[in-house]
Parts: structure tokens; sequence; C-alpha cells
């Protein structure tokens, strides 16, 4: 989402690294291109002007002025007055001890609140808690559907009375029904509206008065940019809204939303959904949207979206392979998965400092589709052939061609790349590294999963191996 305006700033970052020192015309170019570079993103105006007037007290200080590191100095004041834009919040729930706890979910129709209740619901599982779901959108056809099937995909239970359309009563219901089966949590999902409206704020304000609900998420689609602003405020102003869910930050938006939604609603950005899996929600951290925003990465995010796919035993056991050269294409194929649950590789390598660039270049931008042909090709193979790939001869490679919807030549390619793959994972286990730069050795083409896929042709420059580009 931050992508435009992340590589602003660090345009404008990179001027300012080749000057040796600061002066009063600098700092005002660098302000009116920072200016120009949050006004495009659509960040609320009254927060661009305050935000350059901060930005600039602090680069005008005298001794950053006299300073010999200037870029560091406007990076880190741009740094602290972004984080002071989203305030003080560590994103979450409301602390609090109430059992059942009631989650209201609100927002315009179109938003994904049904989907972010899902996800919620998911995410609370996964700390431990046992979230109840209820819909109370009664117009909207297939709503109350639309949640069944999103609580069976997460394996969470959903509240749904047959015959029962009257949305006081069924978040009423609900919770009886949540207090006497021992769940922790009841999420209601809400209807909405594709503006709001005086019998929308009646429902909302008549349901909370039913269930008396500890949180009340306003769910924004970050899209829609200060609309989505204005219309949290609306809602803060008539209903009450306790923190702010941004949706779709996967998608093309400018960011402005993000930015601005704390300073103009005062209302703290709770959690941000960037995908269509069950799995694509977490807690707002605005020190690791911040470092990404400015290129730093966010290694905390990538570690914790790691440790959610990796099983330990499976890592221990992979390392050992490594050690012993007994990794085999059985175990690519296991890396491949564990990859792709990471989420979209051009996210992931958002969170690598330093990759941000590399994400951005069109050329470089890895195809994920790929990785569905080299996992065909793996799976068309027998358990003996991926456990000892010698096997492979030429009526074998047709027979993988064949079943795996690929040609020969791509067979042969993926062999060829697993081989060199092999040989680099052995000379590192032997501490080869420093021997193979002495000696002149190039490293073999390598993909996002470890090995160059077929299909493709390198293309120069790239590092993504065979992957085929965007």
């Amino acid at each position: 989402m931050f992508d435009a305006l992340s590589t602003r700033l660090q345009s404008v970052f990179a001027s300012l690294r080749r000057e040796g020192r600061l002066t009063p015309e600098l700092v005002e170019t660098a302000l009116k291109e920072i200016r120009l570079a949050l006004l495009e993103a659509d960040v609320n105006v009254k927060v661009v002007k305050a935000f350059i007037d901060r930005v600039r007290d602090r680069a005008l200080d005298e001794e950053v002025l006299k300073s010999l590191s200037p870029s560091q100095h406007v990076v880190k004041a741009v740094r602290d007055e972004l984080l002071a834009l989203f305030g003080e919040t560590k994103g979450g729930l409301v602390p609090g001890n109430r059992s059942p706890r009631v989650v209201l979910m609100l927002g315009l129709q179109g938003s994904g609140k049904t989907t972010t209740s899902g996800k919620l619901g998911a995410w609370l599982a996964k700390q431990g808690k046992h979230p109840l779901l209820v819909s109370t959108d009664v117009r909207r056809p297939a709503a109350i559907a639309q949640l069944a099937v999103l609580g069976e995909k997460a394996s969470l239970p959903v509240f749904d009375p047959a015959g029962n359309l009257d949305p006081v009563s069924r978040a009423a219901g609900a919770l009886v029904e949540a207090r006497s089966k021992g769940f922790d949590t009841l999420i209601v999902d809400t209807a909405g509206r594709l503006h709001i409206d005086d019998e929308l704020m009646k429902e909302l304000a008549a349901i909370k008065a039913a269930v008396q609900p500890s949180d009340l998420l306003y769910v924004a689609d970050s899209m829609t940019g200060q609309d989505a602003v204005r219309s949290a405020g609306e809602f803060h102003g008539q209903i009450g809204v306790t923190g702010v869910v941004l949706t779709k930050l996967d998608g093309d938006a400018r960011g402005g939303a993000a930015l601005s939604v704390v300073s103009v609603v005062g209302v703290p950005i709770a959690f941000v959904g960037s995908g269509e899996r069950m799995e694509d929600i977490e807690l707002f951290h605005p020190d690791r949207i911040v470092s990404r925003l400015l290129g730093m990465g966010d290694v905390l995010s990538l570690i914790e979206k790691a440790e959610q796919v990796i099983d330990q035993d499976d890592a221990a056991d992979l390392e050992d392979k490594l050690r012993r050269n007994a990794f085999t294409l059985e175990d690519f194929a296991k890396q491949l998965k564990m990859v792709k649950r990471l989420g979209p590789l051009e996210n992931i390598l958002g969170m690598i400092p330093g990759m941000g660039q590399m994400k951005d270049a069109a050329a470089q931008k890895p195809d994920e589709k790929q990785l569905g042909r080299v996992e065909a090709i793996i799976s068309s193979m027998t358990a003996q052939e991926r456990r000892n790939h010698t096997l492979i001869n030429g009526s074998r490679r047709k027979r993988i061609a064949s079943g795996s919807g690929t040609s020969v030549e791509d067979v042969n390619r993926l062999l060829k790349q697993f081989v060199e793959m092999q040989r680099v994972m052995r000379m590192m286990g032997q501490g080869g590294l420093p021997a193979m730069a002495r000696g002149g050795m190039k490293m073999p083409p390598m993909s996002a999963g470890g090995a160059g896929l077929p299909g493709r042709k390198r293309k120069k420059g790239g590092p993504w191996g065979l992957i085929k580009s965007r």
C-alpha cells in the first residue's frame, strides 16, 4: 500500500545523503518533496501541514544544521513524526477482564466487515481464546451464509437461530449463548450501508445497548482513502469507536487513510488486513509500518510469520539433512509450501531491510504461479524418485512432464538447478563459501524457494533465477 510514498521518501533521503551539510535551503527543498509525497498519498491536508511544521522545527535545529550526517537527522525526524501520527497505540483489543468480551464490528457496506469478523475470530483462537460469531446483517443477501462459511473454514462456531431475522434479537441471543456455553468472546458482525443513514445508526445503537460491547471496531477499506477517515469520524461521533481495522493493505491504496485516521478521528488502529486468507490479519505495530515505509524493512513481522508456519521439529530435521547432504526433492517441495504459507513473495521482500527497491522493480517481481509449476513437477514424481533424483532417467522425465503438464525441458531444468543447489549447500556445510570466493566459483541462480524455477530464461540482473517476471 505504501509503495509509492515509500519510494518518494527514500528518494528525498538519498538526495540528502549526497550533501555534506544541511542548510535551510536544503531542508525546505526536502520538505517540499515530502509534502507533495504525502498529499499524493491522500493524507489529510491539515495532518500534512502539522507534520511538515514539526519536521521543519526539528530539522532546522542549530545542532542538526552543524551535523556531519544531515540525512540521518532528517530521517530520524521524519520517522519520529510519522510515529507520532499513529499516537501511542499498541494495536489489538481494549484491555479488560469482562467475559464474555463483546466485539461489535462496524463499517459501511463493502468494507470487509464479515471477512474481518472471521479473521479476527481465527486470530483470537490462535491466542487461546474461544470466540463465538454471529451476524446481524439481515438485509444483505447471503451475509449470514457468508459468515457461516468463514466460521467453518476457521473451525469457529457461528450462532444462527433459524427464522430469526431481527438484528437486536440475534445479537442478544448470541450473548446468552456465549454465557451459557462458556465462550469468552462474542464477535457481532453488523449491517452496513453504502452511506451513513439514520436507520443504520438506530439499529447499531439498539444492538450496542443490547450487548454492551467492550470493543467497537470500525472496519475501514483503505482503498477509499479519506472517505474511510470521514466515515470513521461519523461512526465515532454517533456510536463510539474504540479502534479501527484497516483492510486491503495489500492493494494499491496510497496509504492516506492509515496516516490520517488517528490524528483526524482520535481513534487508534487496532488491526490491519492484507489478504484474503483467514490468517491475513495482524496487530497494528506503528513502528514496523514506519520502518517499512522508510525502506528499513520489518524483520520482526517476518520472524513472527515464519514462526507461525515453521514447525520446530521440521526445522531441526531440515538442518540435520543439510549437514548430512541428504536434502531431497521431497524436502524441497516442503520448503516451497512453507514459503507460500508466509504470504505473497512481494510482501516478504518488503520486510527485508534493503529489499524494498528490489520489490518495486517490475522485472524482478516473482510470479508465484511458477511455484505451482515446480510443485506440480515434484508431485508427478514417485516417492522413490523424490528421495533419489538420480533414478530419473529419460523415460521417467517424459512421464513426469506429461503428468505435471510441463515439458521435458522444464523437468530437466529443475533437476539441474536442484543438483547445483545441493552442491552449494554441501560446500556451505563444509565451510566452503570462502573457498568458492577464492576460486572464483559462482553461485547458481536461486529462486525464492532455493532453486531456479522452470519455464523462463534467466533475466540479466534479476535475482530470482528462472521465476517468471510480471
